[in-house]
This record gives structure tokens, C-alpha cells and sequence, in this order.
């Protein structure tokens, strides 16, 4: 008789840690994929002067983007390759852009900018929290090509590196030292 409240309640306890560890390391990632393939933007140039656009020109009123820095990312935490450039657009905007990316799915996956340096295997998956860094955003796809856009007021000279950090386990999955 005493057995019953024990065994329920070990089955319950059991029941709550299979759920959270569910929940933390969603294992079902480990199937899944996802690809999203953007175009390179093309902003606008700056708006020309009265006397300026009197004159007939045959230059196009877009400009290709100028590429900042460019890095190849190495594997950390997940198998992963492809290109990260920062590219500045003909109206001034700066975005960070993933090309060829592959990688894992995980959780809470995300694009920093970071001081930390780019250090090969285990000894640099948790760095990248260490100084400062500025979050992009969500990773929109594990695989494809991207596009981040970088605040204006970010200054690319505090970041020399990218990592695709997951947020949820503070470990890097990828990253890139970046490069004139």
C-alpha cells in the first residue's frame, strides 16, 4: 500500500524531466531543416542635385554593394561552412551576409558581430559572450543565403568576428574572423 504513492510519484517526477529535457534540447532539430535564399540587396543611390539629373546619364540609379570584410566560417559545436561578408549599400546601410550557409537546426539560434577572436575547436565554442557583441537577430535558416542589416550606429571596428550562437546553450555553432 505505502509502494503506490512512491511509484506515482516517481513516474511523475519522471514525466516533468522528460518534458523539460524536451523543451531544452527539442531532439526532434536534429531531423529537421530549413532553407531561405535572398537576393543581394540593391539600395538606391543617394538622390542626385537639380543640376545633376538635368544632365542624361547612362549610369544605372542603383549601385552594386561595396564588400566591407569577408570570412569563412569554420565548425565549432556543429558542422558547418559557408561565406559571412558585410556589405555596405549604395545608400549607406551595412548588412551582414551569410552565403552557402550550412549548419545544424537548433534552438534559439542567432547572428552576433563579435570581438572575441575565432579560435578552432572545443577551446573556442564559448567565447563569444566573453567581451562585447551585437545580435542580429534570429537565424531566419539553417542552410541558403541571408541578409542581417547592421544598425547604423554599430561601429565595425569594435567586431572581428561572426559566430551563429545558440542562445539557449551559450555554445557556438559556427564562426568567421572577418577580413579586409
Amino acid at each position: 500500500m505505502k509502494r503506490r504513492p512512491v511509484v506515482s510519484a516517481v513516474l511523475i517526477l519522471a514525466a516533468i524531466a522528460v518534458a523539460v529535457g524536451l523543451y531544452l534540447f527539442q531532439p526532434w532539430r536534429i531531423f529537421t531543416s530549413s532553407t531561405v535564399t535572398e537576393d543581394v540587396p540593391v539600395a538606391a543611390a543617394p538622390s542626385q542635385s537639380a543640376t545633376q539629373a538635368a544632365q542624361p546619364t547612362n549610369a544605372p540609379s542603383a549601385t552594386a554593394p561595396r564588400v566591407l570584410v569577408a570570412g569563412e566560417l569554420i565548425s565549432h559545436e556543429h558542422a558547418s561552412s559557408g561565406t559571412v561578408k558585410i556589405l555596405e549599400l549604395a545608400d549607406g546601410s551595412r548588412i551582414l551576409r551569410l552565403e552557402g550557409l550550412d549548419t545544424s537546426d537548433g534552438p534559439d539560434l542567432r547572428v552576433w558581430l563579435s570581438d572575441a577572436p575565432v579560435i578552432e575547436g572545443a577551446a573556442g565554442w564559448q567565447v563569444f559572450d566573453d567581451g562585447a557583441y551585437l545580435d542580429l537577430g534570429a537565424l531566419k535558416a539553417n542552410k541558403g543565403d541571408q541578409n542581417y542589416p547592421i544598425p547604423p550606429a554599430a561601429n565595425l571596428a569594435d567586431y572581428s568576428s561572426v559566430s551563429i550562437w545558440c542562445a539557449r546553450f551559450a555554445v557556438s555553432f559556427a564562426s568567421a574572423e572577418l577580413a579586409v
